[in-house]
């Protein structure tokens, strides 16, 4: 299993004001972010409104175009002696694992290279629970990347119980949204520079230059959506061990790391899309488009940042 590293864009789902899914958006969106040299995708995750999206038609339509545009761009890329991995990470999270079962068959089946499982949400259930729920994932035959997140689960993955998750068959790596860096740090010294495959990536974009600089592999981003090649820019200088241009980055985007969650996710980053005319849209209730005041943050940011 190849390690991931970079920077994985966690797609919006593009919609037209009614809320219904612009696909033609979805596509030029796509092909925008490949376009731009990002790492890889991570469609129907949160920024990308899963709870309210339909299972069928929906999501296997989105998943059926993002999938063909992935492969037709690295068939490109083959042929122009450029081949490179862009893999597709599916969201398949759920709190009922008989449902998260059924979303890492359908990214095996579909063809998506790895599928993120958040930890079950709402239900809190314990350290036992949450190890029983992706031991089952694990069973499927494709790369889990576990996704930890207490802030919308309620329920924190201690390190100790990473551990235990890390080692069952086909747990890839971790996006840790924990916020908090020594529990980030501990997971890098206890997994990261321990099992080789493994890949510890930032669920925040303002914490992905730390992150990195610890010992991590990069970020899965949501100001990406907008800005692909200069977050993407953000992970390779990491890694490549030049923080001198990479903390220039980071400043340069801090302004806009802020601005993209100033009234919520994915209702921050869509507003800032629209105003650089890229795919986005409306979004179903409840979320609603940002507030006047977040409408001015969001354009300053962008105009502070020169995005």
């Amino acid at each position: 299993m190849k390690k991931l590293q970079g920077a994985f864009t966690a797609l919006i789902t593009p919609m037209f004001e009614d809320g219904e899914i612009d696909y033609e958006g979805w596509r030029k969106l796509i092909q925008f972010q490949l376009e731009q040299g990002i790492s890889g995708l991570v469609p129907l995750g949160t920024t990308g409104e899963t709870p309210t999206l339909d299972e069928t038609p929906e999501e296997d339509k989105l998943i059926e175009i993002v999938i063909s545009e992935v492969k037709a761009y690295k068939e490109k890329l083959a042929a122009e002696g450029k081949a490179r991995d862009i893999p597709v990470i599916l969201g398949c999270g759920s709190n009922d694992t008989s449902d998260a079962v059924k979303y890492v068959e359908r990214a095996k089946k579909m063809g998506a290279d790895y599928a993120l499982v958040v930890s079950p949400y709402y239900n809190k259930p314990s350290d036992e629970g949450i190890f029983r729920h992706f031991e089952a994932v694990s069973k499927i035959g494709i790369p889990i990347i576990v996704y930890n997140i207490a802030g919308r689960t309620g329920k924190n993955i201690s390190t100790d119980l990473l551990c235990r998750i890390a080692e069952l068959p086909n747990i890839a790596g971790v996006k840790e949204a924990s916020g908090d860096m020594n529990q980030m740090i501990e997971v890098i010294s206890r997994l990261g520079r321990v099992k080789p495959d493994f890949c510890v990536l930032s669920g925040d974009d303002g914490l992905t230059l730390p992150l990195i600089a610890a010992g991590g592999d990069g970020v899965i981003s949501v100001v990406s959506n907008l800005a692909p090649a200069i977050v993407t820019e953000l992970c390779e200088t990491c890694l490549k061990g030049d923080f001198e241009k990479a903390r220039e980055i980071h400043y340069r985007l801090m302004p806009f790391f802020k601005a993209a969650f100033v009234d919520g996710n994915p209702t921050s980053i869509k507003y800032a899309m629209k105003v650089k005319g890229l795919p986005s849209g409306g979004m179903r209730l409840p979320l609603v488009e940002v507030n006047d005041k977040a409408k001015e943050i969001i354009k300053k940011a962008l105009e502070e940042c020169n995005l």
